[in-house]
């Protein structure tokens, strides 16, 4: 199969998305697939951007940068040219047999109308709640100090415009994958008509390998000879929930004191207020803001770890929540759509409200038992079994197939009535002949 994924970020941006779409590439690519990956350039320079096309040829999965706009995002994302020509230019000389889209905007409805125009199946891919993402557009970002119209507008788009687009798109598409069940249940509770199906962010097998060696050279490094090393990955932005993290890390420290210390992996605009308020709290020398690593070695920092922290509440899957599965690491998360669907509360984590003194209490409880932590790791990594990405790719090749079957079914039905509406229209041509032909006066002359 020929398959087009279409994506507004992609390596080398760190993020949820861009690991997703290059693990599901990369496997497919292994089951004999031919993967095409239409994905921004990066790089303020030329010499940048040539540093990343040349990262891409070394890539089992084919790449295709299109250019994007000089202005960037807050976090470092980009936007795609308003006319993409290097995705045209290549379907206009290639037959896909599946678009597959990560996004509702930019590159997903260019997907949708190639699609349209080509006869191909086009599959998307939820896999952001963006009602939590508005603040990334500097005319709807608000704060306390807004005025009291803005607020209430920007309100009025998360919780009307988005949903509404979101369920607009969705049903333009053959098909629609959530990465879990409870974002699947929001999708339809937007009004979502298409077919849809869970389907979630994979593991490599890499992730189920130990390194122990290095495993304890970090541990040596960053776990300051504390007892206990706790660590957690996500970007440091408002939707990671940040400052309810840090305040619960304090809250910890009252209950079991300084036995341990936190790694926190990750980067983003935050990142120095985030430094701040952790001084106010007291706990600076307590967690240590390590900044992004390779996705490769994020392995190596869950396996040094004892337990992984949560407090992001605005995931669709969470798939660092399955990476630490992966490392034998229970979680301490807030409950929320994506988290919800992946961590089972008393079995491989615990689950609390968004409070910060029953989330430090779990936290705690884990860190004063380590029979507790140790049953709870042990069935953390038999639920990791269920992400491997070799699995999930048969499961997303049979996705395919179904959808490319539906489509060539429904172009049959299509080419059927169009045929049978052409031969009603002679006939009755054929018709109207014979009888002028047999009442010639009729004929107006």
């Amino acid at each position: 199969m020929k398959i087009a994924m279409l994506t507004n970020n992609y390596r080398p941006f760190v993020g949820g998305v861009p690991v997703s779409v290059e693990r599901q590439a990369q496997e497919l690519v292994k089951l004999g697939h031919e993967v095409t990956v239409f994905a921004p350039i990066y790089g303020d320079t030329k010499e940048e951007r040539q540093d990343v096309i040349r990262a891409d040829a070394d890539a089992p999965e084919r790449v295709v940068r299109y250019r994007t706009r000089r202005k960037k995002m807050g976090n470092g994302m980009v936007y795609p040219a308003v006319f993409p020509t290097e995705i045209m230019r290549v379907f206009a000389n290639e037959i896909f047999d599946v678009i597959h889209v990560h996004h509702p905007m930019f590159a997903g409805p260019l997907g949708v109308r190639l699609g349209k125009k080509y006869n191909v199946p086009v599959i998307f891919t939820c896999h952001t709640r963006y009602e939590d993402y508005l603040h990334y557009i500097p005319a709807l970002k608000t704060d306390e100090h807004s005025p009291a119209y803005k607020r209430k507008a920007v309100r009025w788009i998360q919780e009307k415009v988005v949903p509404a687009y979101i369920r607009w798109f969705s049903n333009q598409c053959d098909l629609v994958l959530a990465p879990s069940a409870g974002m699947r249940q929001i999708l339809r509770g937007y009004g979502m008509a298409s077919r849809s199906a869970v389907f979630p962010t994979g593991l490599e097998d890499e992730f189920f390998k130990r390194n122990d060696i290095r495993a304890a050279e970090i541990r040596r490094e960053y776990g300051k000879g504390k007892r206990h090393l706790l660590v957690t990955v996500s970007r440091l932005e408002r939707e990671k929930n940040y400052g309810f993290l840090l305040r619960g890390i304090a809250d910890i420290r009252r209950r079991v004191g300084d036995s341990f210390h936190v790694l926190i992996i990750g980067d983003g605009s935050q990142r120095s207020e985030l430094k701040v308020r952790a001084s106010l709290l007291g706990i600076q020398d307590m967690v240590t803001f390590l900044g992004n690593v390779p996705n490769e070695e994020v392995k190596d920092y869950l396996n040094a770890a004892d337990l992984f922290l949560f407090a992001s509440t605005s995931e669709t899957q969470g798939i660092v929540l399955a990476e630490a599965f992966a490392a034998g690491k229970p979680v301490v998360g807030v409950r929320a759509v994506g988290t919800d669907d992946i961590i089972e509360d008393g079995v491989n984590g615990f689950l609390t409200e968004e409070d910060e003194e029953m989330w430090a209490c779990r936290a705690a409880e884990l860190l004063e038992s380590e029979d507790q932590l140790n049953k709870m790791g042990r069935a953390a990594l038999a639920s990791a079994e269920n992400y491997r990405a070799s699995t999930l790719a048969i499961y997303e090749e049979m996705l395919y197939n179904q959808c490319v079957g539906q489509k060539r079914t429904a172009l049959t039905r299509t080419t059927v009535i169009l045929e049978r509406s052409r031969e009603r229209k002679e006939e009755r041509g054929y018709a109207a002949e014979k009888e002028q032909s047999e009442h010639p006066a009729m004929v107006i002359q």
